[in-house]
Parts: structure tokens; C-alpha cells; sequence
């Protein structure tokens, strides 16, 4: 096993009631193992590849061999993309469980936010309209984009577990919005599952 799942920093029932305890368990341990589970076994012939972080697996797709880069792409993406997703949530993050809009982030990312979107709620209702939007499974990302200068903040969604890496970007945060993400919980209602989700945003982070 070269890549390994890594360790939650809180409890599978830390982040109720936005995000209930069955998701989370069935989420990290059956979704996001497999991906690991399968990138290894994609890999497993490669070993010069396995000396390669994700990070650099993702951002160099064209060189990996045709015969396992479907596989690398998915599984690796898949494992990438989570590994983000449960940084950028925990509990008590968000703020006050009551309120539906948070301060968001301080400091220059928060400068770097109001110059990109003009505001936070800019910013926040951006983000909610391309997790609506987008079509089918896939991801959310608030990410910087280096092509573009210092402090370039984007938005952008994703179908699969494709990433901004691929595209030169770096990842800042992610919002996960394939249905073994909230249907336990929110069945189809992907709109409240999103709302919610900003209740356990780790700015820190």
C-alpha cells in the first residue's frame, strides 16, 4: 500500500447535525477507501510512479501510461479530492449554529476574496450557484490560479473528481457534491446540504 487513507482529525458524529454520522462513516470509510483501495491497484506495476506525491500524479496526466490513466485520473482524484474536503470542514468551524451566513475567512484571503468577488457574500453565493448547477457528480472548488498573478482567487466546479490541479491551479477548498455525499441525509435536496455545509467551514484551514 503506497497511498493510505488518512486519519480524521474529529469523530464521524462531530460535524451534526449538517452533516449526520451515517454519512460521514459510509463516506470515508467505504467511498474514499476505495479510491485509495483502487489507486493502488492501478499503480501497482508502476513503481516509479509511486514515488510520485498525488499532487504530482494529477498535475501530469498526459505522461502516465494510457493503459492506467483512466484509473489514476478517477481513483486518484477521488482520493485527492477527499483528502482536501475533510480539512476543510470540522466542527464548530462555521460558526454559531443558527446563522445561515458566515463571516468567512480573515486576513489576506479574506482581501483576496473581496478583490476577486467584491464581497464575502459574493464570493459565498457564487460558490452555492455552481453547486447547484452543476450537472450530475462532481466538486466545487475555490482554488488560486498562478497564471494569472499573486492572490487569483477562482471559482470553479468539476464533474468526476477531475481538479484545478490538472488546469494549473491550487486547490484551497473543495465542497463535495456527489450524491454519497448528503443523500442519506438529504435525499435530493442538494440545495439544503449545500447551505448547511457552510456551518462547518475551517477557514483555519
Amino acid at each position: 500500500m503506497i497511498y493510505k487513507l488518512p486519519k480524521l482529525s474529529y469523530s464521524y458524529d462531530a460535524l451534526e447535525p449538517f452533516i449526520d454520522t451515517r454519512t460521514m462513516e459510509t463516506h470515508y470509510s467505504k467511498h474514499h477507501q476505495a479510491y485509495v483501495d483502487k489507486l493502488n491497484d492501478a499503480l501497482k506495476n508502476y513503481p516509479e510512479l509511486q514515488e510520485k506525491t498525488l499532487e504530482e500524479l494529477l498535475a501530469s496526466l498526459d505522461k502516465i501510461p494510457a493503459e492506467i490513466r483512466t484509473a489514476v485520473r478517477n481513483n486518484g482524484g477521488g482520493h485527492f479530492s477527499h483528502s482536501l474536503f475533510w480539512n476543510v470542514i470540522g466542527p464548530n468551524k462555521g460558526g454559531e449554529p443558527v446563522r445561515q451566513i458566515q463571516e468567512g475567512p480573515k486576513g489576506k484571503l479574506a482581501d483576496d476574496i473581496k478583490t476577486a468577488f467584491g464581497s464575502f457574500q459574493n464570493f459565498k453565493d457564487e460558490f452555492i450557484k455552481q453547486a447547484a448547477n452543476l450537472f450530475g457528480s462532481g466538486w466545487v472548488w475555490f482554488y488560486a490560479d498562478p497564471s494569472t498573478g499573486p492572490g487569483q482567487v477562482k471559482i470553479m466546479s468539476t464533474s468526476g473528481h477531475d481538479n484545478p490541479i490538472m488546469t494549473g491551479g491550487k486547490p484551497l477548498m473543495v465542497l463535495d457534491v456527489w450524491e454519497h455525499a448528503y443523500y442519506l441525509k438529504y435525499q435530493n435536496r442538494r440545495s439544503e446540504y449545500v447551505e448547511a455545509w457552510w456551518n462547518v467551514v475551517n477557514w483555519d484551514f
